[in-house]
């Protein structure tokens, strides 16, 4: 009875360019391709929090729930009225660009957190952002005249998909 299910006639993997096996895989991440769940993961840096326990697992998820919510935060801030009517339009553009700039540096962390493929860390980015935009951006904490006389809910422009 044959076993070898057609596989006795071909010859042993030829080296490949860089001279290793197309075999051997020794040093090689596994990277997940699908969400799993579980304590034992890498976010954002390599061996963080990885196999240090449940307790720098939930201080990761905190990280990233934060994350979320500070993009929230500078999504639907009036930072800008800060400055005063005074202000220059290059002063307020400068400070418009800055704080842009840190949005959307804050939303590439969460997405690279979120290409971990862990259950939790999708979860908790997903309840930074919802509850962020509970708070700042739905009309749940806001007087109706407040939305009357101002449409501008925002300094930099709000993120669109």
């Amino acid at each position: 009875m044959n076993h070898g299910h057609g596989m006795e006639g071909m010859a042993p993997t030829s080296q490949s360019t860089n001279g290793t096996s197309g075999m051997h895989h020794h040093n090689m991440m596994m990277m997940h391709m699908t969400f799993f769940w579980g304590n034992i993961a890498e976010i954002l840096f390599s061996g963080w929090p990885g196999r240090r326990g449940a307790g720098m697992y939930a201080l990761a998820l905190i990280f990233i729930f934060v994350l979320a919510f500070l993009v929230e935060w500078l999504s639907h801030s009036r930072l800008i009225k800060l400055l005063g009517d005074g202000s220059s339009n290059v002063l307020a553009g400068v400070v418009q660009t800055l704080l842009h700039a840190i949005r959307v540096g804050l939303a590439y962390l969460v997405m690279l957190a979120v290409m971990s493929f862990n259950g939790g860390v999708f979860l908790m980015a997903v309840a930074g952002h919802a509850l962020g935009f509970l708070l700042f951006g739905s009309r749940v904490f806001k007087k109706s005249t407040e939305m009357l006389l101002d449409d501008n809910t925002s300094d930099p422009p709000p993120m669109a998909c």
